[in-house]
């Protein structure tokens, strides 16, 4: 009943329309504002400020300013060892794990599928079949902003337009096919391992999704699919590299190829950090040993190993 009372509400709401005035409200350079709602923020959530590029709540313009803020250089060690694929946000790993075929967990009795989640380009999910995927949610005390978890060059992006619903775990919970329900932008790599995704999904009141080599793609919010191709483009981008941001807080949702890494399976639930390694890809002869199903091995003694290094 508790997660029924948290979520029934959102959809009696205009959600779009209270995201957009949110989003005006958060950039307003409006010194006694912003100072006011950011000390209590900081207050209500526990944000570490100490770990920010700026340590004062006066040196932020806006409260957006504020949500997006840097960290220090040293804040954020990325992981080195070459085989590692890293969190590409802080937050809480909410699932994880290996594809039943075309098929993600949302929650218990919630599955959805890859082609819902990237706005129905089949052959692209079909790249992602039986493959890895980690769900990590940011709340809103957490670092906003996204950077790669392996290296990496960028195919494409497209724009999902949808709903904007809340992606707290109550949410999660009660609401089915969320993530392929809600706005989101599908950004589409290939790396040393094949294909890889990052999906970063909206929710209401994150005022804003932007990327380092686009800028900002919301607001203002589109009602049909919006497709870039960067194929033509060298946009390469390191392992612990910036690529995008949220206002607020919200999720991404990254998808590996089948039989290519190990160690997503063990972190449900499970606090990262960005740069933090979660997984790691598998050498020669473990690919030679793959299952024919998809099923990856997980049996990696140094998996609970991590080893941090400055990037």
């Amino acid at each position: 009943m508790t997660d029924f009372f948290k979520t029934f509400w959102q959809y009696l709401v205009p959600k779009h329309f209270l995201s957009t005035l949110m989003h005006w409200l958060m950039n307003r350079e409006t010194p006694w504002f912003s100072q006011f709602i950011i000390k209590q923020l900081v207050k209500f959530y526990g944000v570490n400020l100490a770990e920010a590029e700026r340590t004062a709540i006066e040196d932020y313009r806006s409260v957006n300013d504020f949500f997006t803020r840097c960290l220090a250089a040293d804040a954020r060690p990325i992981d080195a060892n070459t085989n590692s694929i890293v969190s590409p946000a802080d937050g809480k790993i909410s699932q994880s794990g290996t594809l039943k075929h075309n098929q993600l967990i949302q929650a218990k009795g919630y599955d959805y599928s890859i082609e819902a989640l990237l706005g129905g380009d089949i052959s692209l999910a079909k790249s992602f079949y039986n493959g890895d995927f980690a769900v990590v949610y940011l709340s809103p005390k957490d670092y906003h902003r996204i950077h790669m978890p392996m290296d990496g060059k960028l195919l494409s992006m497209t724009y999902v337009p949808g709903d904007l619903f809340a992606v707290n775990p109550a949410t999660v919970r009660m609401v089915p096919d969320l993530f392929a329900r809600n706005e989101r932008l599908v950004l589409s790599f290939e790396t040393a391992i094949g294909p890889m995704v990052l999906v970063m999904v909206g929710a209401i009141f994150v005022g804003s999704m932007e990327t380092v080599w686009q800028g900002k793609i919301t607001p203002d919010y589109g009602t049909s699919l919006k497709y870039w191709d960067y194929t033509d483009q060298s946009l390469h981008f390191a392992k612990g590299e910036e690529i995008g941001r949220f206002n607020m807080g919200s999720t991404v949702v990254m998808l590996l190829p089948a039989n290519q890494t190990h160690g997503l399976n063990r972190h449900d639930d499970v606090t990262v950090l960005m740069g933090q390694a979660i997984a790691s890809i598998v050498n020669n002869d473990e690919q030679d040993n793959a299952p024919a199903n998809g099923v990856n091995n997980v049996n990696d003694s140094n998996d609970d190993a991590i080893d941090y290094a400055s990037a």
